[in-house]
């Protein structure tokens, strides 16, 4: 049985936790590309987490919002290290502290705090809300932050008389090497990307960021060829706000979203009935009655093109056009021949004398 996401190739933009997300990928059969759109400041060298916690422990707060819990716990241990994780406990001890979820609330009960309240849709939507109805004029507001400035969040609560302290935890800034993420983009822009993954907002926003003058290309391959997923809302924020529909798991765990995946993707692959054999489109690959058949690049690009006209003639010129590397006009003949031999079925393909070629196509 071919598995579910055998011969698509999926996009990793991850950072953190990408070789378990690739690991759970590669399992379902997908070939995975990874372009790392951030990377993480180490907490014992962020200057502004030092000023920010060491701020916050000189003047206590009246409320704690924890966002995250890799955040919360990063966040004592890099006051550990910088001799101040007691004081910092004790500034927080008499505070009120409000973790986003669930998983919020279990690291801020490992650090020996107890939470009043956590929202059961796990959004900020909510716990902004209930702040409000709380009331938090003339209270000290501690937003602990990850990765991503919150400024409607912490706008609306200065708005009501609060005084907000944000606390950076993790800030992350463009990779070392940017290489990986443009030959991710490159991919995305060349075809050859059936989905796109995102487990972070700052992931997403780089990735448009550093598209450059490409980006309108390609936030138009998103919304239109590429299946793009993001892990939760958050994350799909920077997306959604350039016209690009996000799928989301229910839950927003890595687990969840590659579940989701492997349902929505198939899902969508285009499937055709060929000189009597069912064809299903896959990035690198088709499924011919079943049968996983990996396909080159060039034969790839050449199908694309026959599958595009949707049985119609189409000419050497246009097939040499659609070419990776162009060449000359036998390259066509030559990705014809690579094509028939990997889907198995010469027949698929049909020769129209001094005209180009054609798929053998049947009613749907």
């Amino acid at each position: 049985m071919t598995a579910p996401l055998a011969g698509f190739t999926i996009g990793v933009t991850a950072a953190r936790r990408a070789d378990e997300l690739i690991a759970l990928l590669e399992r379902k059969g997908a070939s995975v590309i990874h372009g790392p759109a951030i990377r993480i400041v180490p907490l014992p060298d962020d200057a502004d987490l030092h000023q920010a916690t060491s701020g916050l422990v000189a003047a206590p707060v009246d409320v704690v919002v924890a966002t995250t819990a890799i955040g919360f716990r990063g966040w004592f241990e890099a006051a550990e290290g910088w001799g101040l994780a007691s004081r910092l406990h004790r500034a927080l001890e008499g505070a009120v502290v409000l973790p986003r979820g669930p998983k919020a609330k279990g690291a801020v009960r490992a650090a020996g705090l107890v939470e009043a309240w956590s929202p059961s849709s796990e959004s900020n939507a909510e716990l902004l809300q209930y702040l409000l109805r709380m009331g938090v004029s003339g209270k000290r507001v501690a937003i602990q932050l990850h990765g991503e400035p919150l400024p409607d969040f912490v706008n609306t609560l200065r708005a009501a008389g609060a005084d907000v302290v944000e606390i950076p935890v993790y800030r992350w800034e463009p990779p070392a090497d940017m290489g990986p993420l443009h030959r991710l983009i490159d991919a995305v822009l060349a075809g050859q990307v059936d989905a796109l993954t995102f487990t972070s907002a700052p992931a997403a926003s780089s990735v448009l960021r550093t598209a450059g003058p490409r980006q309108a290309d390609l936030v138009s391959m998103l919304r239109r060829d590429v299946l793009v997923v993001g892990v939760g809302a958050i994350t799909a924020g920077p997306l959604v706000a350039a016209g690009i529909p996000v799928v989301q798991p229910a839950r927003s765990r890595i687990g969840s979203m590659v579940r989701e995946l492997a349902v929505e993707l198939p899902a969508r692959a285009t499937r055709l009935r060929i000189a009597s054999r069912d064809m299903e489109m896959r990035a690198q690959a088709v499924v011919i009655d079943g049968e996983l058949r990996p396909v080159a690049p060039a034969p790839m690009a050449v199908l694309r093109t026959l599958v595009a006209a949707r049985g119609r003639v189409v000419s050497r010129q246009d097939l040499l056009a659609a070419l990776p590397s162009g060449g000359e006009e036998h390259a066509v003949e030559t990705a014809i021949g690579r094509l028939r031999t990997a889907l198995g079925s010469p027949q698929m393909v049909c020769t129209v004398v001094k005209r180009g070629y054609r798929l053998a196509m049947e009613p749907a």
